[in-house]
């Protein structure tokens, strides 16, 4: 089971709002997942990003693959290397 970090888009059109989950790649996005470490709005001004640190390390650390934006999201907020 290919694990990933990634994002779940909620809210209403044209106004997203994402949480952060762990998911089973094979899963369609906003389908099932398998926990929820955070969230991120990028509506606010700054963008509002908070990621349960001690969640994503674990994740991480038993193999789960961020996706490109997660990275970023995680590299921001200094959980990942």
């Amino acid at each position: 089971m290919a694990v990933k970090i990634r994002l779940r888009r909620m809210g209403a059109k044209k106004a997203p709002f994402y949480r952060v989950v762990v998911a089973d790649s094979r899963y369609p996005r906003d389908g099932r997942f398998i926990e929820e470490i955070g969230y991120y709005n990028p509506m606010t001004n700054p963008a509002e990003v908070k990621i349960d640190a001690e969640k994503a390390a674990q994740w991480l650390k038993n193999g789960a693959q961020p996706t490109e934006t997660v990275k970023a999201l995680l590299k921001k907020n200094g959980i990942e290397k």
